[in-house]
């Protein structure tokens, strides 16, 4: 167990973060109390007295990370019980929906990276103003640091099953909102950043069934590590990616005493949006083309040639789509020049690069064209 901690404590993972983990924890205790939920049935009208956050200063100084994006909207807090555990979540509701009766809305979850919280990933990528553009619910999960000390949702351990029993509850906060909230639950998409990254595309392995789309900023394939250790050498891009088995969901998830069913063959994989910078210094743009090849593959997906993008004085990006009859099923996209930060978030923010083509416009554009396929 000590030399498990100083592996991980040593990585080039937990040096970045620790960097900024004082100050993310100033900011937490400057975060203001989040609103408590209202019934389903007043969130399916159109709220009249909903808490509204101000109007976006013109001044240059930053909003504190933490604290809500200044978007009309309100805030839906909760904790979902899992096989991991409760974990906490807050999910951004667009103000003035006007819903028609029985209109149900698709569903974003965010995961954040290590040494962020779910609202910290909220102003970063600014995807709440997306929300109440094109009209979705965007749920951010917390990971607990009892959990995880560094705050990193638990991908790699998957030796041991958290990372399983991890996704498992994740789903159960989806399922959660979705009780609460007028959410479509057959249009769900799930996306995250480093760490959250890893993450969503483990979720997407294993259940996919449940998500329309998945897409990972900067992290690992979902079956690269098995533990603390193997996870610094896929982060470097020293592993083989592959894909993990989704009948250890069952072993990992089920109680002891309970029956384990025979797993059914597994639907197909959920489109995938890669995003990566080549100058990311803390998870290695290797493991990008490896998830893309590999995602591809279970896909039955070729690639096409590669394009370069670039929208004004953003960074430029290098754009490969594997696509199968006609339809694209993993787009990869690398940034040039894009360390490992949110590309185009919020400025002067941690893990954030506004220099970077809008990733939020991106991840919600892909997501938006598989719903209803």
């Amino acid at each position: 167990m000590p030399r498990r901690s100083r592996l991980f404590s040593l990585s080039s993972l937990a040096r970045a973060y620790q960097r900024n983990l004082k100050a993310f924890t100033r900011a937490a205790r400057a975060t203001t109390r989040p609103l408590r939920a209202k019934a389903a049935s007043k969130l399916r009208a159109v709220p009249h007295k909903v808490a509204v956050a101000k109007a976006p200063s013109t001044a240059r100084t930053p909003h504190p990370a933490g604290k809500p994006v200044p978007v009309r909207g309100e805030w839906i807090s909760g904790i979902a019980p899992g096989p991991a555990g409760a974990r906490r979540f807050h999910a951004y509701v667009p103000a003035t929906l006007a819903l028609q009766p029985g209109e149900k809305l698709p569903l974003l979850v965010m995961l954040h990276g290590c040494g962020q919280t779910g609202r910290d990933m909220a102003a970063v990528s600014r995807m709440n103003r997306l929300a109440a553009r094109h009209r979705f619910v965007v749920l951010y999960p917390e990971q607990e640091r009892m959990a995880n000390a560094h705050g990193c949702w638990n991908w790699f351990e998957r030796r041991s099953g958290r990372a399983e029993a991890e996704a498992a509850t994740l789903l159960a906060a989806v399922d959660k909102v979705a009780r609460r909230l007028p959410v479509d639950l057959a249009r769900v998409a799930v996306a995250g950043l480093s760490a959250g990254a890893s993450m969503a595309v483990l979720m997407a392995a294993l259940y996919p069934d449940r998500f329309c789309a998945v897409a990972m900023h900067s992290g690992v394939a979902p079956g690269t590590a098995e533990s603390a250790a193997t996870a610094l050498a896929a982060m470097h891009g020293r592993r083989e990616a592959h894909l993990p088995d989704p009948s250890a969901v069952a072993a990992a998830v089920a109680p002891t005493d309970a029956t384990v069913l025979p797993v059914s063959a597994p639907a197909a994989l959920p489109p995938l949006l890669i995003l990566h910078g080549d100058a990311d210094g803390v998870v290695s743009m290797r493991n990008a083309a490896a998830t893309a090849l590999l995602w591809a593959d279970a896909l039955g997906a070729r690639a096409s040639a590669i394009r370069t993008l670039q929208r004004g004085q953003r960074y430029p990006m290098r754009v490969t789509e594997f696509k199968t009859r006609g339809r694209t099923v993993v787009a990869l996209r690398e940034v040039v020049g894009l360390a490992h930060a949110w590309s185009g978030g919020a400025a002067q923010l941690p893990y954030s690069d506004p220099t970077g083509p809008d990733a939020s416009a991106l991840v919600w554009a892909f997501v938006a064209r598989q719903f209803g396929k």
